[in-house]
């Protein structure tokens, strides 16, 4: 059975939701008061290509009732402010997706001011409060480093979850590169974890919930670009991606 699919990816939410796991978005999560004998997911999405699809994958969670946090990059291609408002407008969280150190090249003052202004247009459609570094592979520069000479508190931002979630508490699960099983190709999407789980396929996620062994509190990060039930839109994104992944191999070596 193909993975990654819309089809799949409902059936997961749908576990979460009959395991008694309540969505939160990242705000809720830092603005609420978490109690600790409750369940809670976060679902992260990283909208780093192809906005259609996070509207499509928007469209679904609000039909099963869950709000989740999606991050936005600035870039002509991801940066579309109508599909922004839609999404938006099912109640779900936006958040800034930024890069600006990369983006920059380095160049410090550069990337604050080119921080500023991608948070001020993003704050146009939606009241920002939260942000995440996009990884950038190709770059050698880690955008989290920009805040080692700025505070992104002055600019009203509850979180950066690199920063704030303390991950030995919280399950972290990621698709980057479209697979489960990243370590060995992801850069940057890392967190320090205290658990581990060898997970391959999106089922072997939904068998582990049902075995009890999940925590309370989880975090997913979803790349919607990575999901598709259309077969030529699937086939065409595991070859992109295979090919991306043979470079970043290289890239991390």
């Amino acid at each position: 059975m193909r993975d990654f699919t819309f089809d799949i990816y409902k059936k997961m939410l749908q576990e979460f939701l009959d395991f008694g796991y309540e969505f939160i978005t990242v705000e809720e999560y830092f603005t609420d008061d978490i109690n600790p004998e409750k369940k809670y997911l976060l679902m992260r999405h990283d909208v780093d290509r192809k906005p259609l699809n996070s509207l499509a994958m928007a469209k679904l969670e609000s039909e099963l009732g869950v709000r989740v946090t999606y991050y936005f990059r600035t870039i002509k291609q991801t940066f579309k402010p109508e599909i922004i408002a839609e999404i938006a407008s099912m109640g779900h969280e936006i958040a800034y997706h930024y890069e600006s150190l990369a983006q920059t090249d380095g160049d410090y003052e550069k990337a604050i001011k080119d921080f500023e202004n991608n948070l001020n247009r993003l704050r146009q459609i939606y009241p920002i409060k939260n942000i995440a570094m996009h990884g950038r592979p190709t770059s050698k520069w880690d955008s989290r480093k920009l805040w080692e000479k700025y505070d992104y508190r002055e600019y009203e931002l509850l979180s950066e979850p690199y920063f704030d979630i303390d991950f030995s508490r919280v399950l972290y699960l990621t698709d980057a590169s479209r697979s489960w099983d990243n370590s060995s190709i992801n850069l940057r999407d890392k967190v320090d974890s205290a658990f581990n789980f060898n997970i391959k396929h999106t089922q072997e996620i939904i068998d582990s919930l049902k075995s009890g062994s999940f925590p309370n509190v989880v975090m997913f990060n979803i790349h919607p670009e990575h999901w598709s039930d259309n077969s030529y839109e699937w086939y065409k994104t595991f070859m992109t991606r295979s090919v991306k992944n043979y470079i970043k191999r290289k890239i991390i070596k």
